[in-house]
């Protein structure tokens, strides 16, 4: 169950009146400190059960032989994940930071992931992308690096014209909360466990979120398509995301990949796990299916 200081700063901010603004990230994750900081946390550390929450609500949505498009993929290891739990799939991972996509090639490269290809590009245009030629775009965690509201919805207006008639969408990113102390506990709570570096970026990251309106705004042409939903986590926008019907039930190599990666999480890490899943349905977002073996 979240903890106490957990529970507090979460009722502080929903009460709260206070309307913290955005700062946007001065640069993108590009040193090389910084991004191999980024890449442990989400192989090894503080990120690997949000990762796999992530995959199973994407996989959701990927049918076989599915193209599919993943926005700001960084080192790849969620897309590594995503492409794990939906073998018979297309990747195409997005990236335009350098250091970002050499980690990618040989994170990908290690893993002996196969079904996944890289490009640089920006994704407020995807000018490598045909029009109506993907099935499933996804992205998790990229949309804060983006400088302003207008390449906000210069994305999802983008995401809307590369996606086939009947395609569907798993965006994730935080949501900007309203009180100082709120990030700092997020970005802080667990520092002990975790590099400066990313400790210091998380809390970039939540300053650099884009509010719940400014989700709701440039969304709204994406949230016309069948099925489209704005979801928040419960009370606060903690995390935002734009989110397609689940219309299959998980295929066996689904299932079989995600419970294995489970069985790899420590028991903190299961935890994790637990309370997010917990806190996204209470906002409305269900867990496709649970990885855990009855």
């Amino acid at each position: 169950m979240p903890g106490a200081a957990l529970l507090y700063h979460l009722a502080r901010d929903w009460l709260s009146r206070e309307e913290s603004p955005r700062i946007p990230e001065s640069a993108l994750m590009d040193e090389s400190a910084a991004a191999h900081a980024f890449l442990d946390a989400g192989a090894h550390g503080q990120l690997a059960p949000t990762y796999l929450y992530h995959a199973i609500q994407a996989s959701a949505l990927i049918a076989p032989g599915a193209r599919v498009v993943d926005l700001g993929c960084g080192p790849a290891v969620q897309l590594a994940l995503m492409a794990r739990l939906a073998p018979a799939a297309h990747f195409i991972g997005i990236e335009c930071a350098p250091a970002m996509l050499a980690l990618a090639h040989d994170y990908l490269r290690r893993e002996g992931t196969t079904n996944v290809i890289l490009m640089k590009d920006d994704m407020t245009r995807l000018d490598g992308i045909a029009s109506a030629s993907v099935d499933t775009v996804v992205s998790t965690m990229a949309l804060h690096h983006l400088p302003n509201p207008d390449e906000l919805a210069a994305t999802f207006a983008t995401i809307h014209r590369i996606l086939k008639p009947g395609g569907s969408i798993y965006v994730v990113d935080f949501g900007r909360l309203k009180r100082k102390a709120s990030m700092y506990f997020f970005a802080h709570e667990h520092a002990r466990e975790q590099s400066p570096h990313f400790t210091a970026d998380y809390h970039h990251s939540l300053a650099a979120a884009f509010s719940l309106d400014d989700w709701r705004a440039a969304s709204q042409t994406l949230r016309a398509r069948d099925g489209i939903r704005l979801v928040h986590t419960f009370l606060v926008p903690f995390l935002v995301a734009l989110r397609g019907p689940v219309t299959r039930a998980a295929a066996p190599a689904t299932l079989t990949a995600a419970r294995g990666h489970y069985a790899t999480l420590s028991s903190r890490q299961r935890r994790a796990f637990h309370d997010l899943a917990r806190f996204f349905a209470r906002g409305g977002l269900e867990l496709p299916f649970k990885p855990q073996i009855p």
